[in-house]
């Protein structure tokens, strides 16, 4: 019996699964990417998937675009079907609107390496981010965001920190969503510094925005340690898919 795969849907040319497809191809966890940015089909179910992984993009949940329906539409099947679900930034945007939270503009945009925080404000909060990032109580990842979600009810907060107060919440501990980006490797900082650039130069007084020189500095030691991190979320993720 052939094992299901993992659908990957990427919104973004440059917004690919990164890291993300590296632990999957090492855990012999085959996936399928859909390349909405190129046009490709949609699947109508989710239900020949062992799980559903949203990447991120600069658009908005809010845009009148014709694949957010869809999207939207995928998710709520996966959840209502316990096929696990995960989100980076659009994709935890996406994954908001789909349980009925609403997605709105940030404080303020929060481009760089910050730190974020876990929260242990309760049993659950505490059960719920031992889970997803063992003893961690603090750690640095990436983000490139100008919108923010609220939470969806029933979802447990899991991240936060002072640029945006919902970072990360897990639904029913079988689906995560964040709006920060554990996924990147040093090619990806590039690639999106550089196109980045002028937005970047035109919010520089911003607290929350970083150079593009102190976003390159020791990028290969970021993001071996944001890596790290990611392998505790995905490896940890992974143990609910029914690949069979």
């Amino acid at each position: 019996m052939n094992k299901k795969l993992v659908l990957i849907m990427r919104f973004y040319e440059t917004e690919g699964p990164g890291y993300l497809a590296d632990f999957l191809i090492q855990n012999a966890i085959q996936y399928k990417l859909i390349k909405v940015d190129q046009m490709d089909n949609i699947p109508r179910s989710i239900s020949e998937y062992a799980g559903l992984i949203l990447m991120g993009g600069p658009m908005s949940v809010n845009d009148d675009l014709p694949w957010i329906k869809e999207v939207v539409k995928l998710i709520q099947e996966a959840i209502c079907s316990d096929i696990p679900v995960l989100g980076h930034c659009l994709g935890g945007q996406l994954i908001s609107k789909a349980l009925g939270a609403t997605v709105k503009k940030n404080s303020c945009k929060e481009i760089g390496w910050f730190e974020v925080q876990t929260l242990n404000h309760n049993s659950q909060q505490i059960e719920s981010s031992k889970k997803w990032f063992d003893d961690l109580s603090e750690f640095e990842v990436f983000h490139w965001h100008g919108e923010t979600f609220e939470l969806p009810q029933n979802a447990i907060h899991l991240l936060t920190n002072k640029n945006c107060h919902h970072q990360a919440y897990s639904y029913f501990d079988k689906h995560i969503a964040f709006q920060c980006h554990i996924e990147m490797m040093p090619s990806m900082v590039e690639s999106w510094t550089k196109a980045g650039a002028a937005e970047m130069e035109n919010e520089k007084n911003k607290e929350a925005i970083q150079s593009p020189e102190v976003i390159l500095e020791n990028v290969s030691i970021k993001c071996d340690q944001l890596n790290k991190l990611a392998y505790r979320v995905y490896n940890q993720w992974i143990k609910d898919l029914r690949l069979n």
